[in-house]
């Protein structure tokens, strides 16, 4: 009897290793659902974490730090063994005995690397100047005229928009709001779009007025044309970069560059009263548009000296929590046109592919 028990626990630990050794074949196609979810999480909190924080010490003064995610590469093993061994004597003061054994062995091994942005790539990344047809296109893909403009643009035609950089800051022109309100207007009914016209030396964008719109559209476009110094019968304006128009059938974009549009939203963050006061930062300014009555920010960080439970993104710094109530769908909004903007202006560096070696076992 004592043999039969004996004879079906090595049957068992043969089972139980032959199971863990077959998964070793099956294991990497049952993790790319798990692990994809779980990293793409993880990368996108953390950027969103990093972004705010930058925001915050510019705010102050302080120095930011970019550090981008090069590459993510798990490397899996699993393994097992079964061991056995059995003696039987004829003694019968000794009788019979046997011994087995079974081990196995897992290991999960993520390699990331990291990419700080410095020198160059900080250089054509950051302090590059946002290409005016890449706003257009913005806008063309349904985000809000008013918004876009307020972000991206420093001026149109020489209409100045509002700046809170760390050193000065630069009020509107009062046109510039009554501009974007019209813009904002003339997109909602469908009467403009973007044409690339190509020529034997360079592309270039032009801006089209439809001609089959009602009234008071047509209104509305006479007042665009007579703000930016267009001739009013044109329907067809070539767009370029710069501060001012060479011709009246010109639309002269002067486009932030990425690090302007950070800074001039960490102009929008709430910052506690005690740090005014003490002279560690500067006091949130509120705008005025052309009538007078505020104007909203474009984005609202908050700050507390406790940590917020229903936040969208929340960053510790000197001792205070600075955060976006997830309820704030218009800061998220922003916040999120923000992290798309980094991730699809074109920076023109081309940077070669870490090299990464996985031991083979």
């Amino acid at each position: 009897m004592r043999g039969i028990r004996m004879t079906k626990m090595l049957c068992i630990l043969f089972v139980v290793a032959t199971a863990l050794l077959n998964g070793c074949g099956s294991m990497g196609p049952g993790t790319i659902g798990r692990d994809r979810f779980d990293y793409t999480t993880a990368i996108s909190e953390s950027w969103k974490n990093q972004m705010l924080l930058n925001m915050v010490k510019l705010r102050y003064g302080d120095t930011p730090v970019f550090l981008d995610v090069a590459s993510v590469i798990n490397s899996y093993e699993l393994s097992g063994s079964v061991s056995a061994g059995a003696n039987w004597t004829f003694q019968p003061t000794h009788g019979s005995g046997a011994s087995a054994g079974a081990s196995g062995f897992y290991a999960d091994r993520p390699t990331i690397t990291y990419s700080p942005s410095t020198g160059e790539k900080f250089s054509k990344s950051m302090l590059t100047p946002i290409h005016p047809s890449s706003i257009f296109f913005f806008i063309q893909a349904g985000y809000d005229a008013g918004a876009v403009f307020r972000v991206l643009v420093q001026s149109i035609n020489g209409i100045r928009n509002s700046y809170g950089g760390i050193a000065r800051s630069l009020p509107a022109d009062q046109e510039f709001y009554l501009l974007i309100e019209r813009l904002r207007r003339i997109q909602d009914s469908g009467a403009y779009e973007i044409r690339i016209q190509k020529s034997t030396e360079r592309e270039a964008l032009a801006a089209v007025f439809s001609d089959k719109v009602d009234a008071k559209t047509e209104a509305e476009i006479s007042e665009i044309r007579k703000m930016l110094g267009l001739d009013p019968r044109a329907r067809e304006f070539r767009v370029i970069y710069g501060s001012i128009s060479s011709s009246d059938k010109e639309i002269a974009i002067l486009s932030r560059s990425v690090l302007q549009v950070i800074m001039n939203l960490a102009s929008f963050i709430e910052v506690p009263e005690n740090h005014v006061a003490e002279k560690r930062v500067n006091p949130t300014s509120a705008e005025k548009g052309a009538d007078g009555s505020p104007v909203p920010p474009l984005m609202r960080v908050r700050s507390s000296s406790e940590k917020p439970e229903d936040a969208f993104v929340a960053v510790p710094y000197r001792n205070y929590w600075f955060w976006i109530d997830d309820k704030d769908l218009r800061s998220k909004g922003l916040f999120s046109f923000l992290m798309f903007i980094m991730n699809l202006v074109d920076t023109g560096v081309k940077e070669g592919a870490p090299v990464v070696t996985i031991p083979a076992r």
